[in-house]
């Protein structure tokens, strides 16, 4: 009950010394129906095999992100445990503190670090981050088609322009040059407009995170009620400069036709 490494309010334990003093979840007391003060009585079976019964204290419930530690789980003082199990000075599983290290002598005892016991939820992570990665190819790719129709409309529709200009001296590559520069003025645009309504959001979904609904527990994973999202500089940076690139490229492609327009065709509104 003295420990401080996990955030599990086991001082509680130590309050009552005429009953068993018992620490729940939420979740295991609102599937029981328990709550603070109430008693129940529990069977276990000692390490001779021998059956017994007592009755348990609720000292408190605690709220917790880890169904593992919460559903069908009640918390008892280690010392009491050992008692009722007749298995004095044994434990089954031993948190150490953070930066402490592991005797690798100590018989019978296997050591998990953070990087097995974390497997699980990194696995889903990794899944959902692929996932989401195809989502955003679609969209970047629906987007591409956009620009690149709207980049033809616009060659189409300034046949006669790109003619005056071509009629004043300007080289067809200059006028390819000029086209793929207008597009890549419309991504910097776009991004001031998206940063213009999409910062707040950001910040906003950033400080309130998202709610998970109740059925989340049921996942097996340690997951709270809110999920907060991390944008960081380099995230912002590099998805700005990817616009900025599929843009350019994209509003580039339609121009090539341009190589081929000549002038008289062009001022007469013809597109060879």
């Amino acid at each position: 009950p003295q420990q401080n490494i996990l955030s599990i309010p086991t001082s509680v334990l130590t309050n009552d010394k005429e009953s068993i003093p018992a620490l729940i979840g939420s979740r295991m007391a609102k599937s029981a129906g328990l709550k603070v003060g109430d008693y129940i009585t529990i069977r276990w079976r000692d390490t001779n095999g021998t059956f017994d019964a007592n009755e348990i204290k609720i000292a408190a419930v605690m709220k917790t992100d880890v169904s593992e530690i919460d559903n069908g789980q009640f918390w008892i003082p280690i010392e009491k445990m050992r008692e009722m199990t007749a298995m004095p000075g044994e434990a089954t599983i031993i948190v150490l503190e953070k930066g402490s290290s592991f005797n690798a002598e100590v018989d019978h005892w296997q050591y998990k670090d953070l990087e097995f016991l974390l497997r699980d939820l990194r696995a889903l992570f990794l899944t959902k981050s692929i996932g989401g990665s195809i989502f955003y190819i679609v969209l970047l790719l629906l987007a591409m088609l956009a620009i690149f129709n709207t980049q033809v409309l616009s060659i189409f529709r300034r046949r006669k322009e790109m003619g005056t200009l071509m009629a004043l001296g300007m080289t067809r590559s200059k006028i390819i040059q000029l086209f793929t520069l207008e597009g890549a003025i419309h991504a910097v645009l776009a991004a001031f407009v998206a940063a213009a309504y999409g910062l707040p959001l950001l910040i906003h979904v950033a400080r309130t995170g998202y709610g998970l609904p109740e059925a989340s527990d049921s996942f097996g994973f340690a997951m709270g009620s809110r999920i907060f999202p991390t944008f960081t500089a380099g995230l912002v940076v590099a998805t700005i400069l990817l616009v900025l690139i599929v843009t350019t490229i994209v509003s580039y492609l339609p121009t090539r036709k341009i190589a081929k327009l000549e002038p008289t065709d062009a001022l007469r509104g013809k597109l060879t």
